[in-house]
């Protein structure tokens, strides 16, 4: 696993610019990479597009709507029910309630089951208030050796990148291969060489 060190830029041209210093303190070009960070929820990990398999929310979503929808049928049974035994010897009315009921039930339960609070702001590091991802942008990763870590990570700050972070990944044809955007950044200490 490489040791890389990355930067956010809010530009192509200011990494650019970052990359060129780089390349001028010595580090060849083979271990830079600058790429594009889509916003969160927009990484098509899924063949329908997104990051999740399932909107965290509405994970409370199902279960609501099937008790809502059980209670409200019943009730519209009922209903339907008392109109067989006033007005008519059908049963449609039954069936007609207990489908009515259980209808209005489970769209009223899906809306209560789901998180009405909906978190869009960044929290510091680009970590999104649920814990995943980080915010879109411009990233400049370095495969260095853990010796010119802080240096790196000194100069991309220099340079006016931001959220300076390190991880361990695949860099391969100079590119960092196994990157996951949905995975929180460690933070780089810059004063240290840890």
């Amino acid at each position: 696993m490489a040791l890389i060190v990355a930067a956010r830029f809010s530009t192509f041209d200011a990494a650019g610019k970052a990359a060129q210093r780089l390349m001028d303190a010595g580090l060849p070009e083979e271990t830079l990479h600058v790429f594009y960070v889509n916003p969160p929820g927009e990484h098509d990990n899924y063949p329908i597009g997104g990051d999740q398999a399932v909107d965290p929310g509405t994970r409370g979503a199902p279960r609501k709507a099937l008790g809502t929808a059980a209670v409200l049928g019943a009730l519209g049974a009922v209903a339907g029910g008392v109109l067989v035994a006033t007005v008519t010897d059908s049963f449609i009315p039954i069936i007609a309630g207990t489908g009515v009921g259980a209808y209005i039930g489970s769209l009223a339960g899906a809306m209560r089951g789901m998180d009405r609070r909906r978190h869009s702001v960044a929290q510091p590091h680009g970590v999104e208030k649920n814990g995943e991802g980080r915010p879109a942008g411009v990233l400049l990763a370095v495969n260095t050796t853990g010796e010119r870590a802080a240096e790196i990570a000194s100069m991309l700050v220099e340079s006016g990148g931001r959220e300076v972070e390190r991880a361990h990944g695949r860099w391969k044809n100079g590119q960092w291969e196994d990157f996951d955007p949905l995975e929180a950044p460690i933070p780089q200490n810059i004063d240290s060489r840890s």
